[in-house]
């Protein structure tokens, strides 16, 4: 069974662009083709650039939250009661992390984050939102079949397991804090962020055991 909270209104800064490019949007793809045009910048170089930052630098922040609430109980209840506070705690803050929401992963549920009228993201803790994450078959099948969503991703979850799906919006985003690996009781704070990845914090993975992160 899973549970849908949904918060999005007309008002809450929400634009529909399911198959069209925002201002900005259009603005970045001219200046991308004039430069690249005048040979002055690489597409793959650029695609490369964006794929790190996607996947590595930017999500680095959120793992680090995710490290402290998994060695730090104190932590992880004021991440619990307060995540946009605990988080700034760690110096992450930022346009579209203003407001947080962490949500814990558990034996028994298993949360998943998405965006069906557009694409709010934590930008201060995840970093640059992957394409799959903007894509209308992602925020709307999100909702209707998570499980098979979580399925495509290679998540294949037992059927007793709870999937909680949270909506976010532009007054209230989510981090989800994956549960963590066993086999890691001895690990400092920077290995075991090494564990956590972009897809955990979002819901369509799960942290890394010790000996897949080598």
């Amino acid at each position: 069974m899973s549970e849908h909270h949904h918060g999005h209104e007309d008002d809450h800064g929400h634009h529909h662009h399911d198959n069209h490019f925002t201002d900005m949007e259009a603005r970045v793809k001219a200046l991308e083709t004039v430069l690249t045009e005048k040979g002055l910048i690489d597409p793959a170089a650029i695609d490369a650039i964006v794929e790190t930052y996607e996947t590595k630098v930017g999500p680095r922040n959120g793992a680090r939250v995710v490290a402290r609430a998994w060695s730090d109980a104190d932590f992880a209840d004021w991440l619990k009661r307060d995540a946009t506070a605990a988080i700034a705690s760690l110096g992450f803050t930022g346009r579209q992390g203003e407001h947080m929401r962490a949500v814990f992963n558990t034996p028994d549920t298993h949360n998943l984050i998405v965006c069906t009228l557009c694409s709010c993201y934590p930008w201060a803790v995840l970093g640059l939102p992957p394409v799959w994450y903007k894509a209308p078959p992602y925020r709307s099948r999100a909702v209707i079949d998570p499980r098979g969503v979580l399925a495509e991703f290679g998540l294949e979850l037992p059927e007793a397991k709870q999937i909680r799906v949270w909506d976010s919006t532009a007054e209230l985003r989510y981090i989800v804090v994956p549960e963590r690996p066993g086999g890691t009781e001895g690990l400092g704070e920077e290995a075991l962020a090494d564990l956590v990845t972009r897809d955990s914090m979002i819901g369509t993975g799960l942290a890394l055991s010790p000996e897949a992160a080598r």
